[in-house]
């Protein structure tokens, strides 16, 4: 039980330096304050550990056909989902259009990555 809670703390904080990192270098991510990204980055793990799943699973024929390239679309999806979500709760992160969805969902991949890799 600790152990999934640590895990779990780590993932939120995993995102929340990632979704920083992509509001800092594409432009159309932003947030309103630290609250916003802390409060984006619980919104980003739960959509990640609900909805995710689901939509990977639907897509599977689509991501075949793609070779894999449709899970960018799904975590471009995810992203926008999350911006908003957070907009029907008032917190104070936008994703402004499709590429920024897009390229947003490539960084925050990317900086997950290394987050989680210089944590091990």
């Amino acid at each position: 039980m600790r152990e999934r809670l640590w895990r779990l703390i780590t993932r939120w904080a995993v995102s929340a330096g990632a979704l920083w990192v992509a509001s800092v270098v594409v432009r159309g991510i932003d947030f309103d304050g630290w609250e916003a990204v802390l409060a984006a980055a619980a919104i980003f793990t739960a959509v990640a550990l609900l909805v995710r799943p689901l939509a990977m699973r639907l897509a599977w024929p689509v991501r075949c056909l793609t070779l894999g390239l449709f899970t960018w679309v799904v975590s471009a999806g995810m992203l926008a989902l999350t911006a908003w979500l957070s907009g029907q709760l008032g917190v104070g992160f936008q994703v402004d259009g499709v590429v920024a969805a897009f390229v947003g969902a490539l960084i925050v991949g990317l900086a997950s990555f290394l987050f989680e890799w210089i944590l091990r």
